[in-house]
């Protein structure tokens, strides 16, 4: 973050219009960023539904991608260590392509909630989600107070989450995953309003073009992560409600 260092209070704030009115550039440059991580999680998402709908009524790439299912599981994971390693060493176009692929291969291993769940209770999960995101999102970027310690704490669950959800496994206990889901959902509530503060007040938006559209990346990457996994524990619990 050093390039931060070369603009003075004046520059990065406020300057003069012809009117003698000011410009607040950091909420200008703020606005930017954000508007643009947002815009490409969107991107991300829609790519994702796209090609899980497409997957889920071919019978023939069915049968490719879901019998497969733990190497393109795998795949992800690799594509999502990529990129979050690749920050400052990629060029951000090469980031932006990992960022589509890998949207595209989440979309072909969560077209299997196509096959599990009707329609219209995904499309419940999706509305449930947004609205969820939204106001958790919308919080984190306003809230003042400093959510780094209880975004720790969130993180720390979220270990403990996919730990218990290992166990479960084995145990299958119908009470055990309940609690796991109900406390995920918990999870990425908070983690989307602390990610969403981190990106706010990481200062991205003052690097250069080609710096700041790396983070772009990273920021969208993140709120993904919170908005698919958020997804996929509410769609668990409507799911079972209705068994």
């Amino acid at each position: 973050m050093g390039e931060l260092e070369n603009y003075s209070k004046e520059e990065r704030i406020n300057s003069s219009t012809s009117e003698g009115q000011y410009v607040d550039h950091e909420k200008v440059a703020l606005s930017k960023y954000m508007t643009s991580v947002y815009k490409m999680m969107c991107y991300a998402l829609l790519l994702t539904g796209a090609s899980a709908w497409v997957v889920a009524h071919s019978e023939t790439l069915r049968n490719i991608f879901l019998g497969s299912f733990w190497i393109w599981a795998l795949v992800e994971l690799g594509l999502v260590i990529a990129i979050s390693a690749g920050i400052q060493k990629f060029e951000a176009k090469t980031l932006n392509i990992l960022f589509v692929i890998y949207s595209i291969v989440n979309g072909l291993t969560l077209s299997a909630i196509f096959l599990v769940y009707e329609l219209g209770l995904i499309e419940t999960a999706f509305f449930i989600t947004a609205g969820t995101f939204g106001a958790c999102s919308f919080i984190g970027y306003k809230i003042k107070k400093d959510l780094s310690t209880i975004g720790r704490i969130a993180f720390f669950i979220l270990i403990g989450g996919i730990i218990a959800t290992i166990v479960n496994f084995f145990m299958a206990s119908s009470t055990l995953d309940w609690i796991i889901n109900y406390a995920m959902v918990g999870v990425f509530v908070v983690l989307t309003a602390y990610d969403t503060q981190k990106l706010k007040n990481g200062g991205f938006h003052y690097l250069a073009e080609e710096d700041q559209q790396r983070w772009v990346v990273y920021g969208a990457l993140e709120l993904y992560l919170d908005f698919i996994n958020l997804f996929l524990y509410i769609l668990k619990i409507l799911g079972r409600s209705r068994d």
